[in-house]
């Protein structure tokens, strides 16, 4: 098994070594520069070397990976003059995801399990929306019921909305138009897509650690080209999938190879209007996720893209051509350059401006785990096909996956909604029940006839006469003595 991957060729031999390739990495260039086919040789050699990989293919060209590529005379000469004499057309196993279910096995999550912060940046709320989505998520821990899909969510705001007043004095305040702002972006989100996105059966991270019987691992390709109309879903989806990762995965240290790397294509997605606590929590999962055995790699057109404090956790870098006719783009030369150990054989910050495409400045970490001088670096041609998978050529690798029918079908078992609409249709039977009346007494009846309560009323007078004449008479033999 191999202790690098062969990348391409400069005054010498450019190979990232496995051990540190949980050092995390970028990509970085033009559009038409080579992005995708540097994502595409350091995919197929992880897989080479038994580690999975998990790639959004965000324009559809990253799904060729997944058949041998056809050989092509140029292809073979640029390998010739590297010196790449195991060049071969091998195809990479490969396993395909899709959110919307149709182009791949299905991707859910929960609504429990993507968690307040993160639902919050995908419907971009504001402070006092979040503040109350918190409240709900609060709640339901404490009365139990669980948040599987949007409508569990929906019908808890709407209990939320009508308890409100009740719950003010332990919670805070819980304006009805904060909630109904709530539910008015749950909407928006379920036109997107979200629907499908949130339910059961939820995603096991297992699935995506895969290796085929042959060793290699799998490379699992999430079609995104739909996905990426909708950006605040797929940043906060793939930002779900590394929190996952950090949470499931147990502490590995350093490892000959990483358990799994994860590319991470538009990545200026992730960052775009994210507010400082969600950049503080990239930040923390990049970091911290290395010791998980997972690699982190970013592929944006952009340095300027990434914030410094995760730029500089990338170890590994390929930097393809940029331009630089712009005050931002020129900035942006300039702080390509500057991350990387300069070569005293040419300048970074006009070689990056000259290089053609299939060319690279390559930086990789050593066995010490310093970062190597820059290298001007052919990049060397991948092994499985340039291009998309057919439409029948996709179909048939679905239907042959390992986890074929482990998602497809929705589970919809009992959680908030149903206990939700039981609890309310108790409280409107108990608010329409008729009023019970007393029972009938078995008992003779008490009421008086006209005769009854004339005898009693005369009997009633004669004795009060009597008595009167009784005290007079009394009374007035005390005075004479």
């Amino acid at each position: 098994m191999p202790d690098g991957i062969f990348l391409g060729q400069s005054t010498k031999r450019e190979e990232l070594m496995l051990a540190m390739a949980n050092r995390h990495g970028l990509i970085t260039g033009a559009t038409g520069t080579g992005k995708t086919v540097s994502l595409q040789i350091l995919a197929e050699g992880f897989s080479a070397a038994g580690v999975p990989v998990f790639a959004a293919d965000v324009k559809g060209d990253l799904s060729g990976i997944a058949m041998a590529g056809t050989p092509q005379e140029v292809l073979a000469e640029r390998a010739r003059q590297m010196g790449y004499d195991d060049y071969r057309m091998v195809a990479t196993p490969t396993m395909f995801w899709d959110v919307f279910g149709e182009q791949g096995h299905p991707v859910r999550t929960t609504i429990s399990e993507m968690g307040p912060l993160m639902l919050s940046r995908l419907m971009g709320l504001s402070d006092a929306q979040e503040g109350a989505l918190n409240i709900a998520f609060r709640l339901a821990d404490e009365e139990g019921l669980a948040l599987l899909d949007l409508k569990d969510l929906r019908a808890l705001l709407k209990d939320l909305g009508q308890r409100g007043k009740t719950l003010t004095t332990e919670y805070g305040n819980l304006a009805p138009a904060t909630i109904g702002a709530i539910q008015r972006r749950l909407v928006v989100l379920e036109e997107q897509g979200g629907d499908r996105f949130f339910g059961e059966p939820a995603l096991d991270i297992r699935d995506i650690m895969r290796t085929a019987a042959d060793g290699r691992g799998y490379m699992n390709v999430l079609a995104a080209d739909k996905l990426i109309s909708s950006p605040q879903l797929y940043a906060t989806f793939l930002l779900w999938m590394m929190s996952e990762l950090f949470e499931e995965l147990p502490e590995v240290g350093d490892a000959e190879k990483p358990k799994l790397v994860f590319f991470f294509d538009e990545a200026h997605l992730l960052f775009a209007d994210a507010p400082p606590a969600l950049v503080q929590k990239i930040e923390q999962t990049v970091k911290l996720i290395r010791s998980k055995g997972v690699g982190i790699y970013f592929v944006t057109q952009n340095p300027l893209d990434i914030p410094e404090t995760v730029l500089a956790q990338m170890g590994n870098r390929v930097q393809h051509a940029l331009r630089a006719y712009t005050p931002r783009e020129q900035k942006a030369v300039q702080t390509a350059a500057s991350t990387f150990r300069p070569n005293p054989a040419f300048k970074t910050e006009q070689a990056i401006t000259e290089l053609a495409k299939g060319e690279a400045l390559v930086s990789v970490l050593d066995a010490k785990g310093v970062p190597t001088m820059v290298e001007r670096t052919m990049i060397r041609p991948p092994s499985s096909r340039l291009g998309p998978v057919l439409p029948e050529e996709r179909r048939a690798l679905i239907a042959g996956s390992p986890l074929r029918g482990t998602y497809e079908d929705v589970r919809d078992r009992e959680s908030a909604y149903e206990i939700l609409a039981r609890r309310a249709a108790a409280a409107a039977e108990s608010e329409t029940a008729p009023a019970v009346r007393p029972a009938r007494s078995v008992r003779a009846s008490t009421r008086e006839t006209a005769s009854e309560r004339f005898v009693k009323n005369l009997a009633s007078s004669a004795g009060r006469q009597i008595g009167n004449m009784i005290i007079r008479g009394i009374l007035g033999g005390l005075s004479r003595r």
